[in-house]
């Protein structure tokens, strides 16, 4: 409880941590807009064919005379007549008039502009032979937030969390710049992937920063803090994508705000924990006198010394100057069953959820009703996880959440196609009790891990989060055995990985872990607390013995 003590002596939540844990909390608004900004980027508008250069329409009989119909009755996208067709239209390119041979678009494509003026999509023509594209630009960003979060979490440990999140400001708000002013595709897909690099460690070091200033009791509030602004960040994604329907603008209007963010991000405090962690006493004395005078805690700052911080902080400064390395997440017991559990929480969470979020496509509104739609289910899930994360614990929340999300999306795989309404419901309930895990899961493990490896066990979950985001894709092939399978696997995961909470301790009102040797100290305490309670038990059981023999 020594650094806690720290904290409270300084000012515990003063104006110091209101004021940083709102500015490093602000540029999450808009990493929703970043990581789904491609629902509106990259949005597909009604298309066909463009005929030939040399047609007459006037004299052909109208652009209808070159366009096939599908079943449907609806001009084929891919396809259009060799030669126009004066007969009446006749699905999938059959014979009109004695002549229907068909062709691939060879001329381009006339694109719906009424909803969507101008997307990646019009502009570089990524339709029918070429409609991979579009995805494999989403799944570019997706391996970019993966790298980012193996990198930046590395670096965060030896560097420090204040010098990592200027340079990730900067590069989002470089890179995404660059993005909007594209001159091609290749282009493009570059600078989405530096992106998702930099965004991935903004997420974890936003987290990380926050948690080390706070108090013990004050963390869940962060969390759910920080998950609430990413809800609402959805909101501001809809409005502002409705508003500014041109990709570009959209694109630069997102990424204009983190220079903003980079430049005041400088007055940002280093985490006085991750100072002591790294053997840097001056440095920690430094930045816990200056919170004190911005907390008004002058007079309790300058009692602080170099002594005094050597015997508080004995167990950090044992450590020197060594940082640990991600081997040691393998390497070291106690370490290795955090990493392998949290893991698979993480997996799980990222899996489900991308899978639900592709089966939540088909509400029959517009896209920006959608967004609204997701960001809503958020906020009653993670309210009730704030509640349940204070009051019954971590451990708890983690369990339930994906326990709900797997029974929600397991049901869904055994209703009729035909009863919508029922399966929307349940898609929509499980998609907020994952939104509910990822609040729950970024807490948990900043609180499991200890400080010196903190920010790399975060980066490798956030790893393993998006191997399950690139992996669950994958499973929607599956539908082509039967079309409940994906479902029952998405419900599967997340029901087996619940079970692996139990495996976890729980970190309500316990102090943040600085080395390993605290993760076996607090196991230690756990395995003395279950042996008094059965030392307990025994004499309890023993005198209702004893009454029960009386009584006969």
């Amino acid at each position: 409880m020594a650094f806690n003590d720290l904290l409270k002596q300084v000012g515990g939540v003063g104006r110091f941590q209101q004021i940083q844990v709102t500015l490093v909390i602000l540029p999450m608004l808009l990493m929703a807009s970043h990581n789904t900004l491609q629902n509106f980027t990259a949005a597909i508008p009604a298309h066909h064919c463009r005929p030939p250069a040399h047609a007459n329409l006037s004299k052909d009989g109208g652009l209808e005379a070159w366009l096939p119909r599908d079943q449907q009755g609806r001009p084929e996208s891919c396809l259009r007549f060799t030669s126009p067709q004066w007969g009446p239209p006749f699905p999938n390119g059959t014979e009109a008039n004695g002549t229907g041979a068909t062709e691939p678009c060879t001329n381009g494509w006339i694109y719906d502009n009424s909803t969507f003026p101008s997307t990646i999509v019009t502009e570089w023509d990524l339709v029918c032979s070429h409609r991979a594209l579009r995805q494999m630009a989403q799944s570019l960003y997706m391996v970019g937030v993966l790298l980012g979060a193996m990198m930046f979490g590395y670096l965060a440990d030896r560097l420090g969390r204040r010098k990592v999140l200027i340079l990730n400001y900067l590069q989002t708000a470089v890179s995404g710049t660059c993005t909007a002013f594209a001159p091609n595709f290749p282009v493009y897909c570059i600078f989405r992937l530096l992106s998702g690099m930099s965004l991935a460690s903004i997420s974890l070091n936003c987290m990380t920063l926050n948690v080390e200033w706070m108090p013990i009791h004050t963390r869940a509030y962060v969390g759910t803090a920080i998950g609430y602004t990413y809800s609402l960040g959805q909101f501001l994604l809809a409005g502002v994508a409705y508003a500014v329907p041109h990709w570009r603008h959209l694109q630069l209007l997102v990424s204009l705000p983190f220079f903003a963010f980079f430049v005041y991000s400088w007055f940002f405090i280093e985490s006085a924990r991750w100072y002591a962690s790294s053997g840097r006493l001056d440095f920690t004395l430094r930045a816990l006198q200056r919170v004190a005078r911005i907390n008004g805690k002058r007079e309790e700052g300058a009692k602080l010394s170099m002594e005094m911080l050597q015997a508080s902080l004995q167990k950090e400064l044992t450590r020197g100057k060594g940082q640990a390395s991600a081997i040691e997440l393998l390497r070291c017991p106690a370490l290795r069953r955090l990493f392998l559990c949290l893991s698979m929480l993480w997996f799980a969470t990222s899996f489900a959820y991308y899978g639900l979020v592709m089966d939540l496509q088909g509400f029959g509104v517009s896209m920006y009703l959608i967004q609204v739609i997701f960001g809503a289910v958020d906020l009653p899930a993670k309210l009730v996880c704030f509640l349940v994360i204070n009051y019954l614990g971590r451990r708890s929340a983690q369990m339930a959440s994906l326990l709900l999300a797997g029974i929600c999306i397991l049901v869904n795989g055994v209703v009729p196609q035909g009863q919508s309404i029922v399966r929307t419901s349940f898609a929509v309930l499980g998609k907020g009790c994952l939104a509910a895990s990822f609040n729950c899961i970024f807490l948990y493990t900043g609180e499991l891990y200890p400080t010196m490896i903190r920010q790399t066990g975060l980066g490798m979950g956030s790893t393993m989060a998006r191997v399950g985001s690139i992996v669950s894709p994958l499973v929607s092939m599956t539908a082509e055995l039967y079309p409940s399978v994906p479902l029952f696997i998405y419900g599967a995961v997340p029901v087996a990985a619940s079970a692996v909470t139990a495996l976890l301790p729980e970190t309500l009102g316990q102090p943040l872990p600085d080395t390993v040797q605290d993760l076996e100290n607090r196991k230690g305490k756990l395995r003395r607390q279950q042996r008094e309670q059965q030392k307990h038990m025994v004499p309890l059981q023993a005198s209702a013995q004893e009454k029960t023999g009386l009584q006969d």
